[in-house]
């Protein structure tokens, strides 16, 4: 019986970059749409809950190359919840501010308070992606001369993630996984398609040359910086509806697993009292 569990990447295991396609035991697309919907109107019923109960957080990060889906994820699956529940950060290229600060200050800081959904669209994985690629340019120059930055960046990184859930902020790290065909086809889409040629840069198109080097960096982050607390996620993202429903389920099962009660009336008073 088919399982979105299937796609957790065991700690220290490799991923399978190669696997972007829908599994052989997949629904078919129809009934994926169909599940996908259903989780996401749950999902809003559960992002009342955890509000109420205000013990927890849950934060969602969406990491993958460019074409990815990362936007598209978080309109099919998250669409549904309160606007006031939910807090997106996409993070570009750091400011004077944050360059001044410590990687990880600027996530910190977006992090969603109890009773609140946060999305990272793109994370502080970004730090030990792009950065590594293009260090040369990238990496701040006082790490230029250190021997392996990336190590100490991978434990950074792994302290902070525990330093969230012991706050109790739940965390699911999802990888969308899509090939190098699929993003040459999707960057083709937005060239021809008016309203979706502002996404499209040159500097997308010259980002391509470098896949090889992303594929290398991405399966080592990923098998160097899951937990058993805090797995990788990897999701076949060639196609959207699949994609749509790995994610759907995972963020359902884990405000499932949350569970949040709301604490009922502050004053039982309250429940007593003539409302005239």
């Amino acid at each position: 019986m088919w399982s979105w569990k299937q796609h957790l990447l065991k700690p220290g295991a490799k991923p399978r970059i190669g696997d972007t396609r829908p599994p052989k035991d997949a629904p078919d697309r129809a009934k994926a749409e169909e599940m996908t919907a259903k989780a996401a109107l749950k999902i809003a019923e559960y992002q009342e809950l955890l509000y109420a109960a205000g013990t927890h957080s849950l934060l969602v990060l969406l990491q993958g190359m460019d074409g990815s889906g990362k936007d598209g994820t978080v309109r099919k699956v998250l669409g549904p919840v309160n606007p006031a529940g939910v807090n997106v950060t996409s993070f570009k290229a750091p400011t004077a501010r944050e360059l001044a600060q410590d990687f990880l200050w600027r996530a910190h800081i977006a992090a969603p308070p109890r009773g609140t959904i946060g999305v990272f669209n793109r994370t502080y994985y970004e730090d030990v992606l792009i950065v590594r690629v293009h260090a040369d340019r990238l990496l701040p120059r006082h790490l230029r001369k250190v021997k392996n930055p990336w190590k100490q960046r991978y434990s950074e990184i792994m302290q902070f993630e525990g330093l969230l859930t012991a706050a109790n902020t739940r965390i699911i790290k999802i990888f969308l996984n899509i090939s190098n065909e699929e993003q040459r086809d999707r960057f083709l889409d937005r060239q021809k398609e008016p309203d979706k040629q502002h996404k499209l840069t040159i500097a997308d198109i010259k980002e391509r040359a470098f896949w090889p080097v992303y594929m290398k960096t991405y399966t080592e982050v990923l098998s160097r910086t899951g937990t058993k607390e805090n797995p990788w996620l990897v999701v076949p993202s060639d196609s959207k509806w699949y994609r749509n429903l790995v994610v759907s389920q995972a963020i359902l099962a884990e405000l499932k697993s949350i569970d949040p009660k709301p604490p009922g009336a502050a004053d039982p008073e309250v429940l007593t009292m003539e409302i005239k």
